[in-house]
């Protein structure tokens, strides 16, 4: 098994390339199931996540087309086509090492009219059930049963009416899931506290793209009227907002100055306003974001929230950097209840860090040391790839496949930018 190693002290400086977002991305694939005709993604990140999820779609009968590129260039455009299903059961050894395998069981209860889908698996930060994918999906007017460790959905005959629901909590995956049936439904839906993330935006715009009828995108109420079918296009995944400021924070932590190419303001609104606080100067470019620390890290207090607030998936990196902050920081995770793991990895390498149910109390250091350490979930890895950097002597990050499904040639990227960074074989 692969480990990185990294011996830290070099400060970063240049252009780090964002790739397609990975969020959106595995909203995006499952949408070729909705439409016979070929659907084309640009800007498809090269990830271990991304290819499970193309190989999962070939045993609904869909084919993938990767046009030529050259192996240095990030991103690829991958062609779908499934215009005949030829199942509609997403197995358990397909599914069990993905989360986001849930989300093709809206396009086939939509298209097939059924859908059996293995109860998903993904990253253990924390109990996710998927209640409210099956109750938006029942709203809408499907028949759910769920029987030894499968779901099945089933349309009755003459298919979705479609229906009105009411998150009673913000689901990305749940709001992503119900959006993909209604778009193909008889009647209208309507969906009350939807979410609102930068990656539902994108996917309502590729269905219209499609010709699905979806109005008020962008807030959190959204009402779809079903098409009776959807087309083929050709459509550009966004730039991925967590590895933006995941190289944020890398860029921080050792006094840098990198730009984030492709980055995008908007998107990444909380995680910059995190920043600056801390004494980051966060500037926008023509091209991207400049990232520069030329001062002292200070502390701050931080809360996880549905988007628009502070994203779950930026508060490792967010703690890692505050290792490094000339005081005491408070972090609230109201998203999961079990996203702390990397705490135990980051006091290896001397991070003061104490927790208390949902709380973390990081205490800043002077300084952190190398460590062999051990990453647990896909988040919690770059915490360490961060951590390391500013580290005194090496580090050396294990289990990094986790990284491998959520950042397109790390090492690589971060190389170019000055870190004495490597991946080699673990004997």
């Amino acid at each position: 098994m692969d480990k990185i190693i990294i011996r830290g002290g070099k400060r970063l400086s240049g252009t780090i390339p964002i790739s397609g977002a990975k969020n959106a991305a595995l909203t995006l694939i499952p949408c070729a199931l909705l439409t016979e005709e070929p659907l084309t993604l640009r800007n498809l990140p090269r990830l271990a996540d991304i290819d499970g999820f193309q190989h999962l779609m070939t045993q609904f009968g869909a084919s993938t087309t990767v046009a030529g590129k050259r192996p240095e260039d990030f991103g690829r455009v991958v062609t779908m086509e499934a215009p005949r299903l030829t199942s509609t059961v997403a197995p358990y050894d397909l599914v069990r090492k993905m989360r986001a395998s849930i989300l093709v069981l809206g396009p086939l209860l939509a298209r097939a009219g059924e859908a059996t889908v293995s109860l998903p698996g993904g990253c253990a930060i924390g109990n996710r059930p998927i209640d409210l994918h099956l109750k938006v999906l029942e709203a809408l007017g499907a028949e759910i049963e769920l029987a030894q460790g499968y779901v099945r959905a089933a349309a009755p005959d003459g298919g979705l009416p479609g229906g009105d629901f009411t998150f009673p909590v913000v689901s990305v995956g749940a709001t992503e899931n119900a959006l993909m049936t209604a778009v193909l439904a008889n009647g209208t839906s309507r969906l009350f506290n939807a979410a609102r993330e930068p990656e539902i935006v994108d996917l309502c715009n590729l269905l219209v793209a499609m010709g699905a009828e979806i109005e008020d995108i962008g807030s959190g109420d959204l009402t779809i009227h079903g098409v009776k079918r959807l087309f083929g296009t050709t459509y550009k995944v966004m730039p991925d907002r967590i590895e933006a400021g995941s190289y944020a924070c890398a860029a921080a932590i050792t006094g840098g100055d990198v730009l984030l190419e492709g980055a995008k303001e908007k998107e990444m609104a909380a995680t910059l306003h995190a920043l600056r606080n801390i004494g980051v100067i966060c500037e926008v470019e023509k091209t991207g974001i400049r990232i520069t620390a030329d001062g002292p890290l200070k502390p701050v207090n931080l809360s996880t929230a549905p988007y628009p607030g502070l994203a779950t998936d930026m508060q490792a990196q967010l703690m890692a950097l505050l290792c490094r902050a000339e005081g005491t920081s408070v972090l609230t995770e109201t998203i999961f209840e079990n996203r702390y793991m990397h705490v135990p990895e980051l006091a290896r390498m001397g991070a003061h860090i104490e927790t208390s149910g949902r709380t973390a109390i990081v205490h800043g250091v002077d300084r952190m040391t190398g460590a062999e350490v051990m990453a647990t979930d896909l988040r919690a890895s770059m915490s360490l790839i961060i951590a390391g950097l500013a580290a005194e002597g090496e580090t050396q990050v294990r289990r990094i496949y986790h990284l491998d499904r959520g950042y397109e040639r790390l090492e690589e990227k971060l190389a170019q930018a000055g870190a004495d960074i490597e991946r080699i074989g673990d004997e």
